[in-house]
């Protein structure tokens, strides 16, 4: 156990630094997003969604530079990498749609144009809409009509489409309410 420790001493100190800085980027970071979800007023699961999607894309980071740490040929890990993304991308491009969704949802988070109860008009010419944000999603929207009936909006609609906010909800100390 000894001479494995003396042997691979460096890689350990450097691999011990590298979770050090990961865990203190990924600190860094999700105080961040917390911060603006709070100030944002955003729903607490879409704040834990995106602080998801930052786990998952700090993980793979992770991988990668430990493999380089510990000496794993850049080309070796290139080639992996270009083959699980060749495997993912085929996948992907069947459902391009997918990405692009979550993506829009990302930007909808940090941007915040519009909050859960919020009454929108989605400026479409082919199929106008007025309703009340009911939840949001990772992939799409939940909005309710006046009539009851409940529509499932992409994300990527709403980045692409004009959105005019007709009545925002606003929370106060005493309950929920609209202006």
């Amino acid at each position: 156990m000894t001479t494995y420790l003396s042997i691979f001493r460096e890689e350990i100190l450097r691999s011990l630094i590298a979770i050090f800085l990961l865990l203190l980027i990924r600190f860094i970071l999700f105080k961040t997003v917390k911060k603006v979800g709070k100030l944002g007023d955003i729903d607490r699961n879409r704040t834990l969604l995106i602080l998801k999607f930052f786990n998952i894309f700090l993980f793979f980071i992770f991988v990668v530079v430990i493999s380089l740490l510990w000496g794993v040929d850049f080309k070796d890990l290139g080639l992996f990498f270009s083959s699980a993304f060749a495997v993912i991308g085929v996948a992907f491009f069947a459902s391009w749609s997918i990405l692009s969704n979550i993506t829009a949802g990302i930007i909808l988070f940090f941007s915040f144009p519009f909050k859960i109860g919020d009454r929108i008009r989605i400026q479409d010419k082919d199929f106008p809409t007025e309703a009340i944000i009911e939840d949001i999603k990772t992939f799409h929207i939940h909005l309710r009509t006046e009539d009851g009936e409940l529509i499932t909006y992409p994300n990527s609609l709403m980045l692409q489409k004009g959105v005019a906010v007709i009545e925002k909800h606003l929370k106060e100390d005493d309950g929920v309410h609209s202006v």
